[in-house]
């Protein structure tokens, strides 16, 4: 019940009881239990943590209120998703990104379109939240190794997962209310590596999962 309770606050941000200190409490501890689950190493966490920031920054900095950029690196990979004015930026955005040291790879999903609005972002951390519930509801795999990102109603599936586990995130994802596509930014591992294996340890530093094709 104890590590049901964690998943659900990890999937819906603690936001189920505002304000309150237990539901503080035990979001603190739930983001302790992912840590651990992640098949990630702590310190390629902590260097995708990095990433992000750097990432988000040079690309603020040159383009500044004039795209929407979100930036989301899984494994030292970064997925780019949002909206620019042009393909000139959008490509520039990847450069930059690629330019980070660490980073070993780029997934380039901007659009070309008008930024978004406050009302659609908020709709997206709400479709966000209902794939994680469903995915912990559902119980078909450890809803901490699906990482979920959602852009204009596009949810990107990211993590080092098992061929099954990422048909069963996608067939949840696609049925939920509200999601127009999803797209999957996955690194496969077989049930009988090491880092797949229930109970196995983290991915190293280098990891070599099989990308997504």
């Amino acid at each position: 019940m104890k590590t049901r309770l964690w998943l659900l606050l990890i999937a819906l941000g603690g936001a189920v009881l505002p304000g309150c200190e237990l539901a503080i409490i035990g979001a603190g501890s739930a983001m302790g239990v992912a840590a651990i689950e992640d098949r990630r190493a702590g310190t390629v966490q902590i260097e995708d943590e990095g990433i992000e920031l750097r990432v988000g920054n040079r690309i603020s900095d040159r383009f500044r209120d004039k795209v929407h950029v979100s930036v989301t690196s899984f494994n030292r990979a970064v997925l780019l998703s949002g909206e620019v004015p042009d393909e000139q930026a959008r490509g520039e955005a990847e450069k930059i990104a690629a330019g980070v040291p660490g980073v070993r790879g780029v997934t380039n999903d901007l659009q070309v379109a008008k930024i978004s609005s406050d009302q659609s972002r908020i709709n997206d951390s709400f479709i966000t939240g209902k794939v994680k519930a469903r995915f912990v509801d559902a119980g078909r795999f450890n809803a901490l190794h699906v990482k979920v990102v959602t852009e204009a109603a596009v949810v990107y599936l990211l993590g080092i997962v098992t061929e099954k586990e990422a048909n069963d995130a996608v067939g949840i994802a696609r049925t939920t209310g509200g999601v127009r596509k999803v797209v999957k930014v996955f690194e496969y591992c077989k049930s009988t590596d090491n880092i797949c294996r229930p109970g196995g340890r983290p991915a190293a530093r280098d990891p070599k999962p099989k990308p997504a094709g």
